[in-house]
């Protein structure tokens, strides 16, 4: 068994915040990962707000449109998220630096160069890819309406991508310094400018053309952009931020760092589309049922998504949390930080459960117009929806958790393959053989669902408890 020695590190010598100590009680981890992660919270609401801006705008235009809009999505986040997972690498890598050498701002700036770096390697593919998004719907045998308007939505989305990543860079850079409240501030601005976007170019209100679902991907993306311009003007007039100098030379290759990121994310950014994917072929499986099943789960996975923001963020300040014990050799931060974020984030997923089983309806009106006749068998679907995705909010909450953990350690290959067996192993097969071959339909899909993400779950969790035993609880090299 593999154990850390440390010497102990007083509050009252250096704060959490400075020197990327671990907390000394329970307390004080409580409270450092609650003060972290509020932030990182609102942030994730903010980022997912801006799809459900569109989600709410395009639903005023039909719900096939609703369904199109659904369809493209879902294959932009299969990229966008996967690209995502690669380049939050950043995070932990540069929370590791602090609480290793808390004034080495070097090791940092170059990590945080490479990250950008990465974010420009990888949009560059994944926006050729999503460029032909469209033929890829067809191939698979979506209604031919739903895959012109799909496409027409998903060539304007695609070019949020490179300011989205971006974006995640900066934002994992300031999060792992422990000041995480601009992106939360640019993140708020950019809701507000993309509802006002959506409201002009959908619509064609104040001389603007009428886009119809062309123009909210085309706001998304303009509104993503100014995000990023924002945080980064931030970090070059911040003084906090500004003495890491990050945009300096920035053209300047650091193979190392790169490699680095590189072998650190790939299997995050594999563990993230594994997820997203499976979510994904859901919709696919929701489109051969019918235009009603497609509809409902589009409203119904928008309220499970806002719902997971709160525990993803409490994942991602765990990450730091973790990492900075990690790199102070702190084998009992490591504990204190890892746990204090599985509990809150595990009771805040009972809230929200309570919430699907007792107020489907209101949540759903938030969508979609429950008093339009027609729409009456997509709230009966997205209400049964709900229902069974509250039975999964805990063992959703335990897998990001466990999985922002272990990411805390450096520790993200076996994870990745236990998100392949979770997710694809079981969730997809038993997903598409409840829909396809048995009564449930619809119900089907969201059953599968829940298995495979218990699946991870459990693997997770019982890799987080056998740390030690493991070896990936030890003193740096």
């Amino acid at each position: 068994m593999s154990t850390v020695h440390s010497d102990p590190i007083s509050l009252q010598d250096a704060s959490p915040g400075e020197m990327g100590s671990a907390p000394v009680s329970w307390k004080d981890s409580y409270v450092a990962t609650l003060q972290l992660a509020w932030p990182l919270v609102l942030t994730n609401f903010a980022q997912a707000a801006m799809i459900v801006t569109d989600v709410i705008f395009i639903g005023r235009l039909g719900a096939q449109a609703l369904a199109a809009s659904s369809l493209a999505v879902n294959i932009y986040h299969s990229f966008a998220f996967f690209a995502f997972g690669l380049v939050s690498a950043v995070a932990p890598m540069v929370a590791r630096e602090k609480g290793n050498r808390a004034h080495d701002m070097r090791e940092t700036r170059r990590i945080v160069r490479q990250g950008l770096w990465t974010a420009v390697l990888i949009s560059i593919p994944a926006m050729f890819l999503l460029w032909h998004g469209q033929g890829f719907l067809a191939a698979i045998g979506q209604e031919p309406a739903l895959v012109e308007e799909a496409g027409k939505y998903l060539r304007a989305l695609l070019w949020a991508m490179p300011p989205f990543l971006g974006f995640v860079v900066l934002r994992s850079f300031i999060s792992a310094l422990e000041r995480p409240g601009w992106a939360l501030v640019m993140s708020i601005a950019a809701i507000l400018l993309n509802a006002l976007g959506n409201w002009l170019l959908i619509f064609g209100n104040w001389g603007f053309p009428t886009l119809g679902i062309m123009g909210s991907g085309i706001a998304s993306a303009f509104a993503m952009l100014c995000m990023f311009l924002s945080l980064a003007a931030v970090i070059v007039i911040d003084r906090r931020f500004r003495r890491y100098h990050v945009f300096g030379r920035l053209w300047k290759a650091d193979w190392s760092k790169l490699k680095a990121i590189w072998l650190l994310g790939l299997p995050i950014g594999a563990i993230v589309a594994f997820e997203t994917t499976i979510f994904n072929a859901a919709a696919f499986l929701m489109g051969w049922l019918g235009e009603a099943e497609l509809a409902a789960h589009a409203v119904a996975i928008q309220v499970v998504t806002l719902a997971f923001m709160t525990p993803l963020g409490i994942a991602q300040a765990a990450t730091v949390r973790v990492g900075l014990a990690y790199g102070a050799g702190d084998a009992l931060g490591v504990t204190r930080a890892g746990w204090s974020a599985f509990i809150l984030g595990t009771s805040f997923m009972v809230l929200t459960a309570t919430a699907m089983i007792t107020i489907p309806t209101p949540l759903i009106g938030i969508f979609l117009d429950i008093h339009e006749p027609s729409h009456l068998p997509v709230l009966k679907l997205a209400t049964v929806f709900l229902i069974v995705a509250a039975i999964f909010q805990l063992v959703d909450a335990a897998q990001v958790l466990a999985g922002g953990m272990l990411r805390g350690l450096h520790d993200t290959r076996v994870p990745m393959w236990y998100a392949a067996i979770g997710y694809w192993g079981i969730g997809l097969p038993l997903s598409y053989f409840l829909s396809q071959y048995t009564s449930l339909g619809g119900i089907g899909v969201w059953v599968g669902l829940a298995s495979g993400l218990a699946a991870v779950s459990v693997l997770m969790v019982h890799r987080w408890l056998n740390r030690e035993r493991l070896g990936l609880v030890r003193p740096l090299l």
